[in-house]
């Protein structure tokens, strides 16, 4: 029952005090300098001087490209700061930013003595979790900043698997391929933050039992410049009886079976074994490493 409770709670936070702009846009009237928003969640929108607002402690992003940086402080400059920031109020002369660093960190150095900003209201587990969810759905992300943001909505939030995907609207078996990427070795990690590699990638190299595979793997990626595609092909070639299901492929094993075999796979975020007679007879075989992995599975092959 307080699990129900609060999955309702949570569920509102993002809609609650993220409320949809263009609908304030309608809505709000000017006074005395601050527009006021009609609104029944204890919201305001207005300018707040730059130097009362301070970092969101719970933001997820820990890396600002410098070069993304000016050229939005140029259009700052240009055009004004076009989307407001959201803060939350701590006191009088106090804020707190939600949602905005770029926006507040480059009319900073804009120099820009006020910013425009949404006010909510919100203690610090919903400013965690708005700060979390927002910035999850930004493009830029590496895939690191989603997979430890994954984490932290886990761990901090206390969220499960399946709350996670209802606030994401991800398939589980997605999620689970983010949070795998944590367990990979720093070498791996690195060069997905730096994107040098991809989330499919990672995937691959996540099946790997043997860090000096997944390392040897990682270092024919980075030269070669290889595809996922071209990465699991290298990994066939590799020929170690620690890999994926893909390494130990029988030669004869028929492309139409092959294409079954990763289609299935790609759907379950796991690993598949099909083994196959010239009869037609055989065993389908599938691969999990944690009760959570399991789940996923089972939840993708239920289709719930």
């Amino acid at each position: 029952m307080a699990a129900n409770k609060k999955k309702v709670e949570v569920g509102k936070g993002i809609k609650a005090l993220l409320a949809n702009i263009d609908a304030e846009d309608k809505t709000r009237k000017k006074k005395s300098g601050v527009v006021k928003v009609e609104s029944d969640s204890s919201a305001s929108i207005g300018t707040v001087p730059v130097d009362w607002i301070e970092p969101n402690p719970f933001q997820p992003r820990t890396e600002f490209e410098q070069e993304d940086l000016e050229e939005l402080i140029t259009s700052i400059k240009t055009f004004g700061v076009v989307q407001p920031i959201t803060v939350r109020r701590l006191s009088s002369k106090e804020y707190q930013l939600i949602s905005g660093e770029r926006r507040w960190r480059a009319s900073k150095d804009a120099g820009l003595d006020d910013i425009p900003a949404y006010i909510r209201e919100a203690d610090d587990q919903a400013m965690l979790e708005i700060a979390l969810l927002e910035n999850i759905q930004r493009a830029d992300l590496n895939a690191m900043e989603v997979a430890l943001s994954y984490q932290r909505l886990i761990d901090e939030c206390e969220l499960t698997h399946e709350e996670l995907s209802d606030r994401l609207g991800k398939k589980r078996s997605s999620i689970t391929n983010y949070l795998r990427v944590l367990k990979l070795p720093a070498p791996v990690q690195k060069a997905l933050k730096s994107k040098a590699i991809s989330i499919g990638h990672a995937k691959v190299l996540a099946g790997i039992q043997k860090t000096e595979v997944q390392l040897l793997l990682l270092e024919r990626i980075l030269i070669e410049g290889l595809s996922v595609r071209g990465t699991e092909r290298t990994l066939l070639r590799l020929n170690q009886p620690q890999n994926l299901s893909k390494v130990k492929d029988n030669p004869g094993i028929l492309p139409e079976v092959r294409k079954i075999r990763d289609q299935l796979s790609d759907k379950i975020g796991g690993k598949v074994d099909i083994n196959r007679s010239s009869h037609g007879k055989g065993t389908i075989k599938i691969h999990f490493g944690s009760d959570d992995e399991f789940n996923d599975i089972i939840e993708s092959l239920l289709d719930r």
